[in-house]
């Protein structure tokens, strides 16, 4: 079995308490899969691979090179989804109006005042025409948003989540994406994360109650093996 992110930060006792309860099953995909790339723009990447504190320099909400390494890995994935000819979703953040100001914007204040290339997309991962643009609001990609209304019009089975934040915004979308019962696969280094640590724990919990979680290689394997 290969490793996880989270081995050595969830204990081996912790690991056990789950797997005895019966948690962290996998549930696999459905026949029609649809990719969901969060929130993968400048002002999470920031415009080049750079350590973290020299990145958040140009962006303060970049989360440096972790994140163009799952951009490489997102590639990967995009360019399997363009070869079957399976819907691609770019659930996005657009630029703020005065009138966005809500809780968000009190407790990160830097995401009013990002700088308009911030929401351009690397051009590893952008969107092309007949791509899903789904400006959202908050972490969630379904709320508020007409999200699970194209995924049924899709017929969309499963959702393969990648992007940013794996704390917040990654995991909202998949905690709604299972309660709407759809099934859900997370590769751990797609998503990304400006804390190591959150990123770990919050895929453990994902992969314990919601989501299927591997790395990219694998679910390029499973996704491959699909009809």
């Amino acid at each position: 079995m290969s490793a996880k992110p989270w081995d050595g930060l969830i204990s081996e006792e912790e690991q056990r308490a789950y797997n005895a309860a019966g948690f962290g099953r996998t549930t696999g995909l459905g026949r029609r899969p649809a990719l969901l790339i969060i929130d993968v723009q400048y002002r999470t990447t920031g415009t080049a691979p750079m350590p973290f504190w020299e990145a958040i320099e140009e962006y303060p909400t970049s989360c440096g090179d972790v994140a163009w390494a799952a951009v490489e890995r997102i590639g990967r994935l995009l360019a399997l989804f363009r070869e079957r000819g399976w819907p691609v979703l770019y659930p996005l953040v657009a630029p703020k109006a005065a009138f966005d100001r809500g809780r968000l914007s009190d407790k990160v204040p830097a995401i009013m005042n990002v700088a308009a290339k911030g929401y351009e997309f690397p051009p590893q991962v952008a969107p092309r025409d007949g791509d899903i643009l789904l400006p959202k609001k908050h972490p969630s990609a379904f709320f508020g948003t007409p999200l699970a209304s194209y995924l049924i019009n899709l017929q969309a089975d499963s959702l393969v989540v990648t992007g940013c934040s794996t704390s917040g915004c990654v995991r909202g979308s998949v905690v709604d994406a299972f309660a709407y019962n759809f099934r859900v696969l997370v590769p751990h280094d797609a998503v990304y994360d400006r804390s190591a640590t959150s990123h770990a724990v919050n895929l453990f919990d994902m992969a314990s109650k919601y989501a299927d979680v591997m790395a990219t290689d694998e679910a390029l394997g499973a996704l491959r093996a699909l009809p």
